[in-house]
């Protein structure tokens, strides 16, 4: 039989071994004793008792004491006390209102069902701390690899074994076509670590794009090193990938040293992906540069960049047509993620018809709006002008200096160009306030009739509505979920709006609408 100061001892001896075999604090497990005990000792007092329970760190003796508050009116006689009762407890003559009083108990001997409330009590607190000490051990490691064993496969997904605890690798966050089975040691990049009430969620991914990014940086030590940066990448899992690098020292060759001696540093990325082909890109700030050394090895001709609608087309012949947009538009699409760019693929004759139509278009406009020939509308296309109020905004001594026209037919242009834009804004205050467009937006700095036109009818009528919109829903922008990145339409996309022109148009709403 073990004697009572053996028993203490051994109770702070529980506690270290606990702490040490789940990895958590041993004050965790002290306080989860005291609490059990807390509870165990209601059981015998009563519930309705404030009674506290407190094991010295270094003795292990046990210490129970039920506490009453002091008060000027006491409602609660289990809780509290008045004062002048307080003083009449031993050593409490000094006592002050808001004071608490310990009263101490006798030892308790717990029965079997108190004993067992404890135990519950206990584990509960050891669960839930070993829960909390595993979450914090993973969120830092959220965005690294992470390596483990296939435990199971479940409907598809994938359960990994982290030693310490289990991840999850969703269908699909797989690379297609890969074959998993019990016991396999994989790799997988920790994506987002979830807290849940059972424990952490942790979510990994060999599908992402930051996972070939992060085993190039496993696999190349000037990336590791910061000498080398990894600009952007796309992936195809499975299929194809691209990687675009810039080298921060000019005597090294970022392409060259991700490739490694014989292939060897790439070849091991591609073997971690299931044999997905990389395609490694030398990044410049030149974007046109950059957008033929992404579309390889398609040889192109000619780039035109739109960089404010951040589009380029790209003219090339028509034997390197399928080269560039690759196997079901591959080639297109990764080069288009990589550069962040939308990229048009047009033959020489496609790009010629193209301009054949602009040209004939604007010609129409001019002619059906103006009321010209078709050699004058076709001469101002020539010149330049693509809207009538470019003509309308230009000086008469400007258009009259055009070979063929004099001064009399540039002032007549003008004065045609000045009351169609009339007519034009006549109709469109009809239109809008047909659509039910409020004044106060329509008088918003910034904002032109067909934007206006355009709002109404996606429902966007007052000041208010407009000023609760983001910048990505007035000009569009690109999303990532999971590793695809997809668009985003913008309500007033096809006016060319920058973002910071949207921002600007945004935030002077919300000046005046939440001021």
């Amino acid at each position: 039989m073990l004697n009572q100061r053996t028993d203490k001892v051994e109770l702070l001896r529980i506690a270290e071994a606990v702490a040490l075999e789940k990895s958590i604090d041993k004050e965790i497990i002290l306080s989860s004793m005291e609490s059990a005990i807390q509870k165990a000792a209601k059981t015998k007092f009563g519930s309705e008792n404030d009674i506290r329970a407190k094991i010295d760190r270094e003795s292990g003796n046990i210490s129970l004491h039920k506490v009453v508050t002091v008060v000027e009116a006491p409602e609660n006689f289990n809780n509290e006390v008045s004062l002048d009762e307080a003083k009449k407890i031993k050593d409490q003559g000094n006592a002050q209102i808001g004071d608490e009083i310990y009263e101490e108990l006798p030892p308790v001997d717990f029965g079997r069902i108190a004993a067992q409330t404890a135990r519950q009590v206990i584990t509960q607190s050891v669960r839930a701390a070993e829960r909390e000490r595993q979450y914090n051990d993973f969120i830092d490691k959220k965005g690294e690899i992470l390596s483990g064993i296939v435990k199971r496969l479940e409907y598809g997904n994938a359960i990994i074994d982290l030693n310490r605890s289990e991840a999850i690798i969703r269908k699909e966050e797989l690379i297609p076509r890969e074959i998993l089975k019990n016991g396999d040691r994989i790799k997988a990049y920790c994506y987002d670590v979830v807290r849940e009430n059972k424990g952490q969620q942790i979510f990994l991914s060999r599908a992402h794009t930051k996972f070939m990014e992060k085993l190039f940086i496993q696999e190349v030590p000037e990336i590791y090193d910061g000498i080398i940066e990894i600009k952007s990448s796309a992936r195809d899992p499975g299929s194809r990938a691209k990687i675009c690098v810039h080298s921060k020292d000019s005597s090294i060759d970022p392409v060259g040293a991700c490739v490694g001696m014989r292939g060897s540093r790439v070849q091991a990325v591609v073997n971690e992906l299931n044999g997905e082909k990389i395609d490694i890109v030398h990044h410049s700030e030149d974007v046109a540069s950059l957008v033929v050394s992404a579309l390889a090895p398609a040889e192109i001709q000619k780039v035109i960049i739109d960089d404010q609608n951040k589009r380029i087309e790209v003219i090339l012949t028509e034997e390197h047509l399928s080269k560039a947009i690759g196997r079901r538009g591959q080639n297109v699409r990764l080069a288009s993620k990589l550069i962040d760019f939308e990229i048009d693929i047009l033959t020489e004759k496609e790009e010629s018809e193209k301009r054949q139509t602009e040209f004939k278009d604007k010609t129409e406009i001019f002619v059906g709006n103006l009321e010209l020939d078709e050699t004058l509308g076709q001469l101002l296309v020539a010149e330049g002008f693509s809207s009538i109020e470019e003509i309308h905004k230009a000086t008469q001594e400007s258009i009259s200096k055009i070979e063929g026209m004099d001064d009399n037919t540039a002032k007549e242009l003008k004065e045609r160009a000045a009351e169609y834009l009339l007519k034009e804004k006549e109709n469109i205050e009809k239109k809008l306030k047909d659509l039910g467009v409020d004044n106060d937006l329509m008088n918003h700095k910034g904002l032109t009739p067909g934007m206006l036109l355009t709002l109404g009818a996606k429902k966007i009528k007052t000041l208010t509505d407009f000023a609760e919109l983001s910048t990505d829903e007035l000009v569009g922008g690109y999303d990532e979920k999971k590793g695809v990145r997809f668009k985003i339409d913008g309500y007033l996309e096809e006016f060319a709006l920058s973002k910071n022109e949207a921002d600007e148009l945004i935030i002077s709403a919300r000046d005046i609408v939440f001021k």
